[in-house]
Order: structure tokens, then sequence, then C-alpha cells
């Protein structure tokens, strides 16, 4: 049937052109957008010439103000709010004073862009931050943390994880500037900073945080699964790593404005805290070699040797050795004093919270582990710098976790599985210890390999002080057989690795040994005590040869070196600990490590004399250490040890010279007035009377304050 007259007229007027009639323009299409618009005026605010604007304000080079900033920072285009930043940390940097006053604006307006979406602006607003807190005093800044975790928190849920990602390096400066109110209520459940941040953390692990009853399982916050990249992965757990750290450590190990009872100058002994009977035994102990270099001056009275107890107004205290020559105590200073032994070793966290993250975080422990050690302990010596600081991010993750559980847990049964665990993910790393580079010297790879090494051997220490210290059941024997054994192998391994560390030697021939650094050698003592205070008769022989290696090299390095004071500590601790009646420990000690500990005491003279005045925390622990061998007796020296120091100290306090005549020793360089130099004429009292060592000290003190304080102590003793 042929086509319709009126369908081919339409066909053909496709492919027609339209002849125009005289006098009619070209038509519009009938699909054409009407762009024309009317208005009666155009407001443009930040270019109308009528606005006042204050003359004397501050203004950037594109004469914009703070309120302009602000603003520009809420504008829809990234650029713009990219360019707001750069002009506020240029106009806060040509005129400070403006950050005082518009400090909480300044801090509500730039925050907000934590979450942004675009990854110029996250990372120009952290490079703000980083270079805005420094100039921020601590106590200006801690008010604002509510509002700063408030949108970082926000953002760590972002759908999108390379926001997460950033919102977790803004978290890495707050831990670094306010780390308490970051990490503030982190083992509770509500709306607090560090519940909120920890949730944060474990959602982009996909690790999951709620639980369910006390015991019950655990139960995943989102079910999104969230792949990410090695360098990013990294990010999180150091992070992760830095928060628990600051979570789990102890009050008094965490505040630094504790100075008076705590020096900063003194080593941590928290690893000799469950090896005495009582808190207080362990406190007087701790504070017995503390350095009070940093304490508060008490007034110091004349000494007498007698005291008037009918006049119970200004009655002084008089203590002529080991204390100041007198001193009125007030209810503060008393108070202080009393509050040391205030101290809990499971920090701030409830041990049953713990346990549940260490469970949560094991999987994830062990994964990272056994998906990174394959190009990390790679037989071709290439090492992805990358997956190493994984593996040191996960192991520094277990030790803060697991040390504070086993720390504190008091329960077998709980102590038995957080150790199961432990030695699981141990189990793991164990075939590479200890772990060295087997290809060309790298710098960084041997810093990051000796972080492993000294991780793994805290670990282990960790899991030998805990079976030495508690019980086991007689039900688990035949599996606890077998852990023993396995442990047993990495504790001697431990102890090789600890004895060619302290020996300054490597375990590969072609590399030399590097001398300990004080981080390394701090970080060590856990192992070394955990060593030389075992009781398996099998690692008896170990135990002796770590003691030996420890004492040896304290007395091998030069009084100079800033090991000197760590290494004086450590080893007086050690030697005292025999005399220390709430001890309930056990030390292998031999003949020959007696024998070397009694030439590291002999050494101690000439260390005062090389110290001089230049280091009086290092001079004091001599002097405490020394005053307190002479009070009691030890097996370990030989019992006429103190008493052969007499000659030996002369020296310190003056010589005769053959031409010079008489000249002053060291002593006479230590601060007028100082305990230290009080400490020093305790000593030598207790030492007992020599003709030639009383009169050097006599032309020591003499015109001095001390003059009287020495006949006062000298005629007594």
């Amino acid at each position: 049937m042929p086509k319709s007259a009126k369908k081919r007229k339409e066909k053909a007027a496709d492919f027609s052109k339209t002849k125009l009639k005289l006098g009619k323009g070209k038509q519009l299409a009938s699909n054409a957008i009407d762009t024309s618009f009317k208005a009666r005026s155009i407001a443009l605010p930040s270019q109308s010439i009528t606005v006042d604007k204050d003359a004397d304000a501050p203004t950037t080079k594109r004469r914009l103000t703070f309120d302009d900033l602000t603003a520009h920072l809420k504008h829809y285009s990234p650029g713009t709010r990219k360019d707001a930043i750069a002009g506020l940390r240029e106009l806060l940097d040509a005129h400070p004073t403006v950050l005082d006053s518009c400090l909480t604006t300044l801090i509500n307006a730039t925050v907000r862009l934590v979450g942004d979406e675009d990854a110029a602006v996250r990372k120009s607003l952290l490079e703000f931050f980083v270079w805005l807190f420094p100039r921020i005093s601590i106590e200006d800044l801690v008010p604002h943390a509510t509002a700063l975790l408030l949108f970082t928190t926000s953002a760590q849920t972002h759908i999108f994880p390379e926001i997460r990602v950033d919102a977790i390096r803004f978290l890495n400066l707050y831990l670094e500037y306010i780390p308490a109110a970051v990490v503030v209520g982190w083992n509770q459940s509500g709306s607090e900073n560090g519940s909120r941040v920890l949730e944060g953390y474990l959602g982009i692990l996909s690790a999951g945080t709620k639980f369910g009853e006390t015991d019950g399982p655990m139960k995943a916050t989102s079910t999104a699964s969230v792949v990410l990249t090695s360098s990013s992965k990294l990010v999180v757990l150091q992070s992760l790593s830095t928060f628990l750290g600051h979570a789990v450590s102890s009050p008094a190990r965490a505040s630094s404005d504790r100075s008076d009872m705590r020096p900063v100058l003194s080593i941590d002994t928290w690893y000799l805290s469950s090896w005495f009977k009582t808190r207080e035994a362990y406190a007087v102990f701790d504070r017995l070699l503390q350095s009070r270099q940093t304490e508060k001056a008490f007034p110091h009275r004349p000494w007498q040797k007698e005291v008037d107890l009918e006049n119970d107004g200004d009655a002084p205290c008089h203590y002529p050795l080991l204390g100041p020559p007198g001193c009125k105590w007030t209810l503060e200073q008393l108070s202080e004093i009393v509050d040391t032994t205030d101290d809990s070793e499971s920090g701030g966290g409830s041990t049953s919270f713990v346990r549940h993250l260490a469970r949560t975080l094991h999987s994830t422990l062990v994964s990272t582990f056994l998906d990174c050690a394959p190009s990390v302990f790679s037989p071709n010596g290439n090492v992805d710098e990358t997956q190493a600081k994984l593996i040191v991010a996960g192991a520094e993750i277990t030790r803060h976790l697991y040390g504070a559980i086993l720390r504190s847990e008091q329960d077998s049964d709980r102590r038995s599985t957080a150790c199961a665990d432990l030695k699981s993910i141990l189990g793991y790393m164990a075939p590479y210890f200890p772990f060295k580079l087997s290809g060309a010297r790298e710098i960084k790879a041997e810093q990051i390999f000796q972080a492993l090494n000294l991780i793994f051997c805290e670990l282990t220490s960790l899991l030998v002080l805990t079976s030495e210290s508690a019980p086991h059941r007689r039900g688990k024997q035949a599996t606890q057989g077998v852990s023993k054994d396995s442990l047993h192998l990495q504790t001697e391994r431990v102890s090789e690795h600890v004895v060619h560390l302290l020996k300054g030697e490597s375990f590969s021939t072609s590399q030399l040994g590097r001398p300990l650094t004080p981080a390394t050698y701090t970080a060590l003592f856990p192992t070394i005590w955990a060593l030389i205070n075992n009781a398996n008769p099998n690692l008896r022989s170990a135990s002796s040869e770590v003691l030996r290696a420890t004492i040896e090299h304290a007395s091998k390095v030069s009084s100079k070196s800033v090991l000197k004071q760590s290494t004086i500590e450590f080893v007086a601790r050690v030697v005292l600990l025999d005399t220390e009646p709430q001890f309930n420990g056990h030390l292998n000690v031999d003949s020959e490590t007696a024998q070397s500990v009694t030439e590291w005491i002999n050494h101690l003279p000439r260390c005062l004399w090389e110290l001089g005045s230049t280091n009086l925390a290092a001079t004091e622990i001599i002097l405490r250490f020394l005053i307190a061998l002479c009070q009691r007796r030890s097996r370990l020296p030989n019992p006429q040890t103190a008493w052969l120091l007499r000659p030996q100290i002369v020296p310190y306090f003056s010589i005769t010279h053959a031409t010079r005549g008489q000249m002053l020793g060291p002593y006479a360089k230590l601060p007028v007035g100082s305990a230290v130099r009080r400490l020093a004429l305790d000593l030598i009292a207790l030492i007992g009377d020599d003709p030639s060592l009383s009169s050097a000290v006599h032309a020591a003190v003499l015109g001095t304050e001390e003059e009287l304080y020495w006949r006062n102590i000298h005629s007594e003793f």
C-alpha cells in the first residue's frame, strides 16, 4: 500500500531548506533556551565600593581581612578554600596578635574542612595546623579539643577511604600536642573522645570495637570492607600504636608535671614492682637512687647534734645522712612525698577492655606480619621499607596491649589466655629472629630491624616474667610443657642477642657492630631483668652471662657518654636488690659475676673524678649507691670493697702535687650549698676514719658552708 501524500511531505520536509520571506530574520530552533535576564541591581559584596572597611584591619597582599578569609573557607570552589587557608597563614604570620583575639573563630572555621572532599584542601589544612599548633600554648589549645575531635572523628567514618586516612593524620597531630584530650574515655562506652577515636581506628581496619557482654562476642561497627594500600595502612597502624601508647601508659610515666616525684633524669623500674612483697617497699626502693636535681629546694638549717624537744615551734628535722641537713617540712611537701606510692601499672584502661581489644586486633596483627614478612625478610636482601614499618607498627601495638594485660591481670585463667595469644604472635616472628639484613648495609633498614629486635626481646621477657611470677594450673601441664620448650628456646636466643648488643658485636661477619643509643639501652632493661631474674635451672648459665655482660658494659662506658648515668643506676639497683628484705626474686650470681661487681664498684671513684660538675645527677646516684652499700650487707661485691674505696676517693677532694703543692679536686667545683656536696661528706663519714682522706676533705671544705657540717658528722661518726 503506497504511502500517503502527507507522510511523503513530512519526510521531504526534513531535507528541504525553508525559504526566508523578505523582512523576517532567522527563526530560533524549537529547543533553544532563553538566557536573557533582567535585574534592577547586581550585588557584589566583596567588590562593592560602597562597603566601609576598617583601614587599620590587618590584610593580606590581596587586601583580604581575617573576616574575608573565614568567609572564603565556605566557598563552593576548592581553589578558593585552599587559597583562604594560605591567606590565613600569611595574615597570622605577618600579624601574630590576630591569633590571640580570633583563636576561637579560627579553630571553628578551619576545623570544618577536616572532612573536605578535595584532597588539596585537606593537605593544605594539615600543613596549616602543623604550622599553627606550635604557636598556641597547650592551655589555650585544650579547650578547643572537643571541636577538633568532633569533626575529625566524623571524618574517620566518612564514606571515602582517603578522607578517613587523612583524618588519621590530623589525629597524629593532636596526639603530639593534646594526647590526654584524645585518649580520655577510650575504654568507656559512650560519646567520649577516646571511645569515638578508637572506634574510628578499628572501623577503618575492619576490626570492630563494640562488644556484647563482658566476655561476649565482638560486633562489627560497619559492614563496609575497606581495602587499604600499604602506605595508608601504615599511617593507621602507626597512629593506633601512638594512641595506645598514651592510653595504656601509667599515670606516673605519662605525666611530666610531677617532676618532683619522679625526675626525668631517673630510669623507669616498672619491671621490678611485681617482685616486692608490698607496693610501699617497691616505692621506697624505687626512690632510693633517684636523683633529686629536679626536686623543689627545701629550706636548709644548720646541723645540730641535739634538738630541744620542748621547743615545738621551729624544731628542725635533722638527717645527717641520706637527707637534707635540716629542714622544716610543710604539710604540702609531706603529702607529695607520701603520694609516691599512688601508681597504677595498668594505666588508664581496665584490663578487661584491653583484653577484649587485644583479642579483636589479634587476627589483624597476625595477618599484617604474615603478609609483610616475605618481602621484608627475603633472601635477596631487598627490604621493602613500608612493609618493614608495618611489621614494627604491629609489634608496637602488641607490646602496648599485652604489656598492659600481663602487668596488671591477676586472674590466672585470663592471664594464660593472653599469654597464649602472645605466644602465637611471637611464634610467627621467632623463625626470623634475630632480624638482620642479609644484603648491603642500609641505615634505615638497620634501625627498623633493631627496633623490631628490641620489641621481640621485650615481649619474650614479658612472657618469662609472667611465667615466673604466676603459678600454673596442674590441668594444663602437657600444654604448658610444650610452650615452655618453645619459650626456653626463644629465651636462649634472646640472651645471645642481648649479649651481642652489650658487647657491640654484630650477627653478620661483614658488618661491624654499632654502639648502643640511650633509647636502645633503656629499652633493654626489662629484657635484661627477665633474663637475670630467671629461676629456670636450664637458663642459669645464660642468665649469668647476661649479667656479666651488663656489668662489663657498664664498666667500659666512658664517663662522658650519655649512657653512663643509666648504666650506673641500673647496675646499682641490681646490686642493692640483694640487700632488700622485701625482695622475693632470684638473681643468678656466681663467683665470676661477683668479681665483675667488685671491679665495677672500684671504678666508681674514677667516674666521680671524671664527671666533676658536668653531670650532677650521675654524681648523686653514685654517692647514694655507695652510701647505701656501706649501710647494707650485700653478697655480690667483696665485703672489703667499701673500705678499699678510701684511698681511691682521696683525689676527689684534694691532691698534693710535687711542684704546685696541695690542689683541690673536682669536689670544689660542685655548686656551693648543693645536696651533692653534703652527700659526699656523708659517704666519707661512713667509709671510716683515714688520715689522708680526712686531711683531703678538711682542705676541700675549709672556708665553705659545709665546713661546720663536716666537723659535726666527722666527730660523731
